[in-house]
């Protein structure tokens, strides 16, 4: 009689070995796309350094300095634009003008020499995305950017994953009719002016006094509603403005 070659618990560890080979793979495949999607690559809220530390909370919040004093062609342009040098002086050549944190200001008006922000938000070169667009049809800034009326020094709000954007494209009413509330306060204001008129509303009356959509915008966790009267007021402005729903989901709108 010839001697066993295997022992008993050979068969064991033959089952595990299969387990583990069609395992393996899915775990992998899980954990790159947990990494993909986290902040150590995305950069979603990881505050990102500046030549100079500007807080929108200080300017935004607590002084009430409106975001288009800053970002001058973000109703008519593709970009939002960052301030010159001559913006910020406009304040800063009669307060805090011995702060160290702001010898880079001082320095670019004394050269002439442009400052070199750090881009926080960056899409691919493949990726068309228009401020105005957006801006005109009433998206309020926190939508992307996350609750930038809170940040101490500017983080990326969201991922901009095309599946995130394609959400808002295929139902743009889920988007658009979060300012009802501030419609029927201020009857006559476009949707542009309403997506601004927000951040009014929060400096006169605070959160308290918000709408549930309202906060959820303000905190930067809004994704849509799916309340009937917002979306009746969302169609109503897709309506008015004669968005193409149906041709927002092409590649084309986004890839040229």
């Amino acid at each position: 009689m010839s001697s066993q070659v295997f022992r008993p618990r050979a068969n064991s560890i033959a089952h595990m070995t299969i387990i583990a080979i069609a395992v393996l793979p899915l775990t992998v495949g899980l954990a790159i796309a947990s990494l993909s999607r986290s902040p150590a690559n995305t950069k979603v809220n990881v505050a990102k350094n500046q030549p100079v530390p500007f807080s929108h909370q200080h300017h935004t919040w607590e002084l009430g300095i409106d975001c288009r004093y800053c970002h001058t062609s973000v109703e008519k342009s593709s970009f939002a634009g960052i301030p010159p040098t001559e913006t910020c002086m406009s304040c800063h050549s009669q307060i805090w003008t011995n702060s160290p944190l702001l010898q880079p200001i001082h320095d670019s008006w004394d050269t002439g020499t442009p400052i070199k922000w750090n881009k926080v938000n960056k899409l691919p070169d493949f990726v068309f995305f228009n401020h105005s667009i957006h801006v005109n049809r009433g998206l309020n800034c926190n939508t992307c950017h996350g609750p930038m009326q809170d940040e101490h020094i500017t983080a990326k709000g969201n991922a901009f994953q095309m599946s995130w954007c394609l959400d808002c494209h295929r139902a743009p009413d889920r988007y658009l009719g979060w300012n009802k509330d501030i419609a029927k306060e201020n009857p006559g204001l476009t949707p542009r002016e309403m997506a601004f008129k927000l951040y009014w509303k929060l400096q006169e009356k605070g959160k308290g006094d918000l709408s549930q959509v309202e906060t959820e915008l303000i905190n930067g966790h809004f994704m849509g509603s799916d309340h009937a009267e917002d979306r009746e007021a969302g169609k109503e402005i897709v309506a008015k403005l004669g968005i193409k729903v149906q041709q927002l989901a092409d590649c084309s709108v986004c890839h040229r």
